[in-house]
C-alpha cells in the first residue's frame, strides 16, 4: 500500500510540475505575442480596433427631374404596314396544298423629334397632319417590303397543312414571324403580326 501511495505520489509531483511549466510557457507566450513587436515572427498578430468619429461629409442634394415616363405602346396604336397578299404552295408530299395570306405588319411609332413638326397632307379644313417620322418609317418599310415577302414565303413554304390549320399552328407562325421580321428589321420595333387573310386549302 505503501508503495501504491508513493506511486501517486510522485504522479501528482510530476502532473504538477507539467502544469506549473506549461502554464509558464503559455504565459511567456502569450507576453511574446502582446509586448513582442510587430516586426518580430510571430503565431499571430494583434489587431486593435479602436472607434474613430466618422467624418461627416456635406452633401449638396439636388433635386433631380424625373424623366417622362414613355408610354406603352398597344397593338392598335402603332404604324400598319400591309405586305400583300400571296398564294403560296405549301410542304406537302403531293404540292397540292396551299396558302392565300395576307400578312399586316404593325411597327411601334418612331419618336418624334423636336425640331420636325408634323406638315398638313393637303390644304383646307380638317385636312390630316402627316408625321415626317412615320413617314420615314412607312417609305423605309416600303423599300424593303421585299425582304419581307421573301421571309413570309419562305417560312410559309417549309409548313404543311397539319402546322397551320388549327390556332395553336397560327399563333406559333405569328411568333415564328414577327422573330424573323425582328431580325431582319432590328432598327425597328415591331409589336404586332396579323393575318387580314388566312385561307388553306
Amino acid at each position: 500500500m505503501k508503495n501504491v501511495l508513493k506511486i501517486l505520489g510522485l504522479v501528482g509531483k510530476i502532473f504538477l510540475y507539467i502544469l506549473i511549466v506549461s502554464g509558464s510557457l503559455l504565459s511567456l507566450a502569450t507576453a511574446y505575442i502582446v509586448l513582442a513587436p510587430d516586426d518580430l515572427p510571430k503565431p499571430y498578430h494583434l489587431s486593435y480596433l479602436y472607434p474613430t468619429p466618422t467624418p461627416v461629409l456635406a452633401v449638396e442634394v439636388i433635386e433631380a427631374t424625373p424623366e417622362p415616363e414613355k408610354e406603352e405602346i398597344l397593338p392598335g396604336q402603332g404604324v400598319m404596314i400591309d405586305t400583300g397578299t400571296k398564294i403560296i404552295n405549301l410542304a406537302e408530299p403531293n404540292g397540292r396544298k396551299y396558302i392565300r395570306i395576307n400578312v399586316v405588319v404593325e411597327f411601334a411609332p418612331p419618336e418624334p423629334e423636336e425640331e420636325a413638326k408634323p406638315a398638313p397632307a393637303a390644304e383646307g379644313e380638317g385636312a390630316a397632319v402627316e408625321d415626317p417620322a412615320v413617314t420615314a418609317l412607312t417609305t423605309e418599310v416600303n423599300a424593303r417590303l421585299p425582304m419581307v415577302n421573301d421571309t413570309v414565303i419562305t417560312l410559309l413554304s417549309s409548313k404543311t397543312f397539319e402546322d397551320l390549320y388549327t390556332s395553336t399552328g397560327k399563333e406559333a407562325l405569328r411568333g415564328e414571324l414577327m422573330q424573323k421580321l425582328q431580325a431582319m428589321l432590328p432598327d425597328y420595333k415591331i409589336i404586332g403580326v396579323y393575318f387580314t387573310e388566312f385561307v388553306v386549302e
